[in-house]
């Protein structure tokens, strides 16, 4: 399966943050960061989108699954690309995500795991297919826990965390991969997912994405030497579903 939502068009986009060397938007869940051979069908991108928004070119300088949504940073000139992007390289810029997950996770768990690099039939063809698995480090936190009186499979109730990520290094899905080998599968997750507990948000919540949020971006600004902290919401569907699991629903308490 894929995880190709339905069509949609995207309105304007959320700016999170912006001085003269970089701007940071709320990437909604759903919108490719950029053009891809993969996707020829799409028509909208984050990059160009914002291009078109504040009408300069934008350079990205990392980057979000399709499905996830949060801050997204571009850089406005190449130098600043240039030189932020030695920051993500250094490892000086942390990213905190929140994931809903199926089950009761641990208060908190430190993964030290390689993963193997996924490649695409495609677009990585002429890759090593036979490469070592890559260093691979994720922080996770228990925040929430929730029980429903509701059956799923052989189980009388289900259960669910949300869960504060901490990733220390970036490769593909790495939070997505290293919560299935948790026995966490992210909600919405339909690659590395439990299909009986997407299906059962699907109905109950009307939820259709990956319930996967990167909420926050922290470093220190290469020119002005000043500690820079850009929050995304987690918006109003997500905060009615932490409401509906009894947990607190207000921005600030996330």
């Amino acid at each position: 399966m894929n995880e190709r939502p339905a069509p949609v068009e995207f309105g304007e986009l959320e700016i999170l943050y912006r001085d003269e060397n970089y701007i940071a938007i709320n990437k909604p869940s759903g919108l490719l960061v950029h053009r891809s051979f993969l996707d020829k069908h799409e028509t909208q991108f984050a990059m160009q989108m914002l291009r078109d928004q504040i009408g300069q070119h934008v350079f990205p300088v990392h980057r979000l699954d399709r499905p996830t949504s949060g801050v997204l940073l571009f850089a406005l000139s190449s130098e600043a690309a240039r030189d932020i992007n030695q920051l993500f390289i250094d490892n000086q810029i942390s990213k905190r995500y929140l994931a809903l997950v199926r089950g009761f996770a641990p208060e908190s768990v430190f993964l030290d795991k390689p993963l193997k690099e996924q490649l695409d039939k495609i677009a990585d063809k002429f890759a090593d297919q036979n490469k070592a698995p890559q260093e691979a480090q994720t922080q996770f936190n228990c925040l929430q826990q929730a029980t429903l009186p509701i059956p799923i499979d052989k189980y009388p109730t289900v259960r669910y965390s949300l869960v504060e990520c901490f990733p220390k290094t970036g490769r593909k899905h790495q939070i997505r991969r290293h919560l299935k080998h948790l026995s966490l599968p992210i909600i919405g997750d339909v690659n590395h997912g439990d299909n009986q507990h997407n299906q059962f948000f699907r109905e109950h919540f009307a939820l259709r994405r990956l319930m996967l949020f990167a909420t926050e971006l922290n470093f220190v600004h290469p020119y002005t030497q000043q500690q820079i902290n850009i929050k995304a919401p987690l918006g109003e569907a997500m905060l009615t579903i932490c409401q509906q699991l009894g947990w607190p629903h207000q921005e600030k308490d996330y």
